[in-house]
């Protein structure tokens, strides 16, 4: 396969390494292209200066554009001039098991049944409020959402936040794209999270061939059946495999859906490409994940719960791997961005909690939260008794429900707050690692009985 600099048919050349007739037969076109548009919009009085433009422009270059070679033409219509990119098929990409990681599931997760540690009477009156208003938007069929940063999956929460969605108390899960991928590889071999400073010094961060392998395909996958992001990485994970159409039938369905269903046919194109590219055989492709019980996207795909994902280009080590289709990933993401706007619709009386986000939590609420209120004012109504609480480490020192701070004070500057106090309803900020919130809030909400207190990783008391 050649690639860019490469002078073979259908390659991208910049004008300078055209022949001179050749880019004398696109500019007359670029020229007609250009005023056809041009008079398309104008008012009449200006057509006059236009062909005054556009006629000579054909006398200069001559008509060979129209009695040219044809696959000269082509070439030449295809003319653009592109930055330089990064050629992925060239890295070292290694197996995963060849990574040493620091979080193992099955040693280091938190049971529903671990005591937290003691939290102060102001947390505790906020937990107590939340699990409140939990209970009055379970018994009004209202939104419970819950939005979390990777570090809620890297803490070993699944299990609570699993036992949370069996007994009916969260409606919808979202992270972001690291979010994604820790509870997949948990899933799929147990044990994530690498060193980040030593893999980069030796040219080995986020180039593991499984993650990058799996999660890309199964968002072309998914984005061929029109699934969201979560969605389609849960599916793999609960079902251990993924279903590779054959390559005919992708191909009728670009020819049939090509007018119709563009959208549906460009996902059959994406994943035709894939399939070619890395040889892939049709039908059912096996991918085993003995740890899916700690798998929250397996969990959600299972129960019927929304589980979105929030991602952001570049910002993930699945960018890395040849696999990747960045194409998918904005057809996944953008239904679950829909997905998510929908469950907001539907939150006034209802509860938001958001873990340990300090930028994509806040980031797609508000525009969520505008989009339902637009939609509830042309209806006659406003969303006015949304109830939101944003948990994370930092400690604020301002009382936000009097609004946000000025700009000279610190705390303006927590955005995850600062965003939050602007959504209307009712906000609360609780400093509080996220194992004991959470587990505060479950046994609130149900009969556990509490055992011995959760330890963080690295504890002597930990087996190792």
């Amino acid at each position: 396969m050649s690639g860019l600099g490469h002078s073979g048919k259908g390659q991208l050349r910049s004008p300078a390494q055209m022949p001179t007739m050749q880019l004398l037969a696109f500019v007359p076109r670029f020229l007609l292209r250009t005023h056809v548009h041009y008079l398309h919009n104008i008012r009449a009085d200006k057509i006059a200066f236009s062909c005054a433009i556009l006629v000579p422009s054909f006398y200069a270059f001559g008509f060979y554009s129209f009695t040219g070679v044809s696959e000269e033409r082509q070439e030449a219509e295809e003319v653009i001039m592109p930055y330089p990119v990064f050629d992925r098929r060239k890295l070292d990409v290694r197996p995963l098991n060849e990574r040493k990681n620091k979080v193992f599931i099955e040693r280091d997760h938190v049971p529903p049944t671990a005591k937290p540690r003691e939290l102060s009477p102001v947390a505790q009156r906020i937990i107590d409020e939340t699990a409140d208003r939990l209970r009055v938007a379970r018994e009004n069929g209202k939104s419970r959402m819950l939005t979390f940063g990777a570090h809620a999956i890297k803490n070993g929460l699944s299990p609570v936040i699993i036992f949370l969605m069996e007994k009916g108390w969260i409606t919808h899960l979202a992270t972001n794209g690291a979010g994604i991928i820790h509870d997949w590889e948990f899933a799929f071999q147990g044990c994530s999270s690498e060193d980040v400073r030593t893999n980069v010094a030796q040219g080995r961060f986020g180039l593991w061939d499984e993650t990058g392998y799996y999660i890309n395909l199964a968002l072309i996958v998914g984005a061929y059946a029109r699934l969201g992001y979560g969605e389609a990485v849960g599916k793999m994970v609960e079902n251990e495999g993924l279903e590779i159409p054959e390559p005919a039938e992708l191909k009728a369905r670009v020819k049939r859906y090509l007018d119709s269903d563009p959208d549906l046919a460009a996902a059959a194109c994406d994943l035709l490409a894939t399939i070619q590219s890395f040889d892939l055989n049709p039908g059912w492709m096996k991918v085993p994940h003995p740890f899916k019980k700690y798998g929250l996207q397996a969990a959600a795909f299972r129960l019927n719960i929304p589980f979105t994902g929030h991602p952001m280009i570049g910002h993930d080590i699945i960018y890395t791997h040849p696999m990747n289709k960045c194409a998918a990933i904005g057809r996944t993401a953008e239904r679950d961005f829909l997905t998510f706007a929908h469950s907001v619709q539907n939150l006034d009386g209802g509860v938001y909690m958001s873990i340990g986000s300090a930028v994509m939590s806040p980031m797609v609420f508000e525009k969520s939260m505008s989009m339902a209120q637009n939609i509830a004012i042309q209806n006659g109504r406003h969303m006015d008794n949304h109830y939101m609480l944003v948990v994370d480490l930092q400690e604020s020192h301002w009382d936000w429900t009097q609004g946000e701070p000025p700009e000279d004070n610190p705390d303006y500057y927590l955005r995850y707050c600062k965003s939050f106090s602007r959504m209307g309803g009712t906000m609360r900020y609780l400093s509080a690692d996220n194992r004991d919130f959470l587990l505060s809030l479950v046994q609130r909400l149900e009969p556990v009985h509490a055992q011995e207190t959760w330890k963080p990783r690295g504890d002597p008391g930990i087996k190792k």
